[in-house]
């Protein structure tokens, strides 16, 4: 791996408005070109927008969704990545030839080239399906990247596998914080008064952010898919009502072992910048354990138990 300068943004997308989403990602795209950025993160479905997806119909969602690579968006990430030399990644709603429905995430190179990831773990509409493959490729930086979007991150095998097949830096793009979990200890939603308040209750809103229902719990799992796996890890998140939820943003980027490098405290969309030490990876705990892995002993990690649900089952079941 090469050195690089990345950036993770956290965003407030506009509900259905491509023009408008592009447009802010053009904005955070030439600041980052100004400071040397090599490669930049948004978040999941920062595009398309997200949590009003759920209410839409099957119609509704192919007006909105598009052909990957040809469709208009990836078009133009791609003219950006190539006018600014620059990795670009962001999350869309993306239409197969098929006519199959999926959570994609497209990463556009700084030669032209295309990368997408298909969610895996899928549960916003049930007229969207799941990835089936993982997402791990070079940049023309030199640096291999891996992709999991959102609850795909959850799911420790998936960071482990990516991992395996070489990943140096995870880009982890999310639309989190804010929500409803059905564990005791798990985040909470922010009440939409609070957000819409915000410029008299900044204190409020951000101490919120940073508690339980935000950063707390991103701290208890994030830093793990990290540190347990030897790789930079990139978090974009969403950030401020987002239909009746809110997300609390929290942009940050670890290095390999699990420490933070930069993390924004806003309340407001924001962009944070680290430099990825190559010499940092080798070293790690979690290269160091992988080499000492048994894989005779793991056959059953790919068994099922029959207690697997779909994912939009464990997900909504206590909504």
């Amino acid at each position: 791996m090469h050195n690089i300068k990345a950036a993770s943004v956290q965003f407030r997308h506009k509900a259905g408005d491509k023009q408008a989403n592009l447009k802010t990602i053009t904005h955070f795209v030439e600041q980052a070109a100004n400071k040397g950025v090599n490669l930049i993160v948004f978040p999941e479905m920062c595009i398309t927008g997200y949590w009003h997806v759920r209410n839409l119909s099957k119609e509704e969602i192919i007006d909105l969704a598009e052909p990957v690579p040809s469709g208009s968006s990836v078009h133009y990430l791609r003219s950006l990545s190539l006018q600014y030399g620059m990795t670009i990644g962001a999350g869309l709603i993306e239409i197969s030839e098929q006519g199959e429905l999926y959570n994609s995430y497209v990463v556009t190179l700084s030669d032209g080239t295309v990368h997408t990831h298909r969610k895996l773990h899928t549960f916003i509409s049930a007229h969207m399906q799941s990835g089936s493959s993982y997402t791990v490729f070079d940049i023309p930086e030199g640096v291999r990247l891996g992709v999991l979007t959102c609850y795909d991150n959850n799911i420790v095998e998936n960071a482990r596998i990516t991992a395996l097949l070489g990943a140096e830096v995870l880009l982890a793009p999310h639309q989190t914080g804010g929500c409803n979990s059905a564990s005791p200890k798990g985040m909470k939603r922010i009440d939409v008064a609070l957000w819409e308040e915000r410029s008299t209750k900044e204190a409020e809103l951000l101490s919120e952010f940073q508690g339980p229902k935000g950063r707390q719990w991103l701290m208890r799992w994030l830093p793990s898919r990290a540190h347990d796996n030897g790789m930079f890890l990139i978090f974009s998140n969403g950030v401020g009502r987002d239909d009746d939820e809110v997300r609390t943003g929290n942009a940050m980027i670890l290095d390999p072992y699990g420490e933070v490098l930069a993390e924004s405290k806003a309340i407001e969309q924001d962009m944070v910048i680290a430099e990825l030490d190559a010499s940092l990876l080798p070293s790690s705990n979690g290269r160091r354990w992988m080499k000492a892995r048994r894989p005779e002993l793991y056959s059953p990690l790919s068994e099922k138990t029959g207690k697997e649900e779909d994912t939009r089952t464990v997900r909504f079941r206590y909504e």
